[in-house]
Parts: structure tokens; C-alpha cells; sequence
């Protein structure tokens, strides 16, 4: 009978689309299925005999001791294909008992490539995150990337700056050049903002008109500079918004700059707080004539 059931899982997995491997208890590899050459390249002479480790990313090793230490049966993780490209795998394991002792004897381990469906999660991911009109990250996008940030400045009582952008006078514009054309204003405005970032920074379209930016580890200096040049490349964008007295006007934006820096003492804890502050400041800027860039320095209180 154990001949029949070995005979019978040697067929199936000979036979299975998917790599299927066996190891004892310190997962080195007494048995590979022939899949694993189409998928990773390896033949199975050159798999069995060594760990699993060796053939997952240094990266992923973690994923792999949490589950084998939880026992769990599932982990997602990249492998490494011969010719040193990596895949995506999701790894199911079983754990073989010693039909007598009940004493655990090692793995059962059926990997299948789900490199397609992670590329199409992640691209679904990433829609779901960005904003359709101008490309950059969307309002959640954004307050998970000011919260994410947020406790990064508390916990290293470092600083951070936000900036908040609103294109003037974006309402007549619209009314005198159709939403079409606002539309493309507004692609340009933010292509402009982007092309002023560091790589570290996020700009995201806050709403409507608005455009918000963390500048983390910035100080408000710093982020009065980059607010300034900011304004400076929408301005020079040209883009026209009708005529006045004193010949054409162009399309501008005004930006409030705010500023947190963790201190003990403070008593700023929540990133509301530099949001709110940044809007003020927004506001200032546009009070004070538009087309300028208006400051708030704040205080936070240290994470303990």
C-alpha cells in the first residue's frame, strides 16, 4: 500500500504544472519535480540536495522563517531563476508526521508562479492610488503617505514640511476656456510640481484644485525654497487666463508652506494639525494678493 501511494504522488507530481518538492525537517531537498526547469530554469538535479533557501531572495528569507515558524501553510515570496531573474511564487507547505510516532519528518511543498497576477495586483494597486486626471497620488494616497511620514518625524524628533498649492482664479478660468481646457491646466500645473521634487517628497492632488506636498526632513526654510520654485514653474508655464487692464494675465498658484518640528514639550500630536496649518497659510497667500507663498511654523510634541 505505501508502494501504491508513493507511485501514485511520484506520477502526479511528475506530471504537475506546478513545482512540487520534498525535504525533511531542514528543508534541504530530496525531491524536485521536472516543472522546476520551465519555471526557474533549474533541472531538478541541480535543486535537490540543497536548501530552499538558496534558491529564495535574500529579501524574502524573513517571509519564509515567520512561516515556517507559525507553521503556517502559505507564503508569497521570490525565488531566483537560474539566469538570475527572480519570480514571484506562492509556496504552499505541508508538514509530514511520522505515521507511527506522530513526530513531524518533514515538508511537502507545492510552489506555483503567480508573477503575472502580482504585477496586475500591483498595477491595480497603483490605480487605485492615483488620481486619474493628473496622474499624481490621489487623497488617500496622500494621507497614508502624511500619517506614514508623520510618525517617522516623532519618532526620530527630526521635522517636516507641507506645502498646499491652489491654482488662482481656477473657477473664471474654467468658465472662460471650458472644463477641457481646465483639465489640461491642471495636468500642467502638476507636471510642473513634480518636475521641483526630490525623490523622497509626494505631491498629490488634495482636491479640486489643490495640490498638497510632504517634504520630510525639511526644515521651513527649505520648504519656503521649494515652494518658491514651485511657483516660479507654474508661472512660467505662460499659460494664459484672459486679459485685464495691464495686458494678459497668466495662470499662477499660491502655496502655504507649514512646518512641524518634534520637540518635547510640544503639544502638536496629530498630522491634522500641519494640514490645517498649511491651508491657513494658503490662505494667507491668497489674502495678501496671490501668486506667493505664505508661511506657518509649528511645534510637535516628541513620540515617547
Amino acid at each position: 500500500m505505501a508502494d501504491e501511494s508513493e507511485s501514485s504522488f511520484q506520477f502526479l507530481a511528475d506530471n504537475s504544472v506546478d513545482i512540487i518538492c520534498r525535504s525533511k525537517m531542514d528543508r534541504v531537498l530530496s525531491y524536485v519535480s521536472p516543472s522546476c526547469f520551465s519555471t526557474l530554469g533549474w533541472r531538478p538535479e541541480e535543486m535537490t540536495g540543497r536548501a530552499v533557501e538558496d534558491f529564495i531572495l535574500d529579501e524574502d528569507h524573513p517571509i519564509l522563517a515567520a512561516a515556517i515558524a507559525a507553521q503556517a501553510g502559505c507564503a508569497m515570496l521570490r525565488m531566483m531563476k537560474k539566469d538570475g531573474s527572480t519570480v514571484w511564487m506562492d509556496n504552499r507547505a505541508r508538514l509530514v508526521l511520522d505515521p507511527v510516532t506522530g513526530e513531524p519528518k518533514g515538508w511537502v511543498v507545492t510552489m506555483r508562479d503567480i508573477t503575472d497576477r502580482k504585477a496586475l495586483e500591483d498595477r491595480l494597486s497603483k490605480l487605485a492610488l492615483a488620481d486619474g486626471l493628473t496622474g499624481l497620488p490621489n487623497r488617500r494616497a496622500f494621507d497614508e503617505a502624511l500619517e506614514r511620514e508623520w510618525k517617522r518625524t516623532l519618532r526620530e524628533g527630526s521635522q517636516i514640511s507641507l506645502l498646499l498649492l491652489d491654482v488662482d482664479h481656477f473657477k473664471e478660468f474654467n468658465d472662460q476656456y471650458g472644463h477641457q481646457v481646465g483639465d489640461d491646466c491642471l495636468r500642467a500645473v502638476a507636471a510642473a510640481v513634480k518636475g521641483t521634487l526630490r525623490a523622497s517628497d509626494t505631491a498629490a492632488r488634495y482636491g479640486g484644485e489643490e495640490i498638497a506636498v510632504i517634504l520630510p526632513a525639511t526644515d521651513n526654510a527649505g520648504a519656503v525654497g521649494v515652494a518658491e520654485t514651485m511657483r516660479s514653474a507654474i508661472e512660467a508655464l505662460r499659460l494664459p487666463r484672459g486679459e485685464g487692464q495691464e495686458g494678459q494675465y497668466y495662470v499662477t498658484a499660491s502655496i502655504g508652506a507649514a512646518t512641524a518640528l518634534a520637540r518635547e514639550g510640544g503639544t502638536m500630536r496629530m498630522p491634522e494639525s500641519l494640514l490645517l496649518a498649511a491651508d491657513t497659510a494658503m490662505y494667507k497667500a491668497k489674502t495678501c494678493g496671490r501668486n506667493r507663498v505664505a508661511t506657518a511654523l509649528l511645534v510637535a510634541a516628541k513620540s515617547g
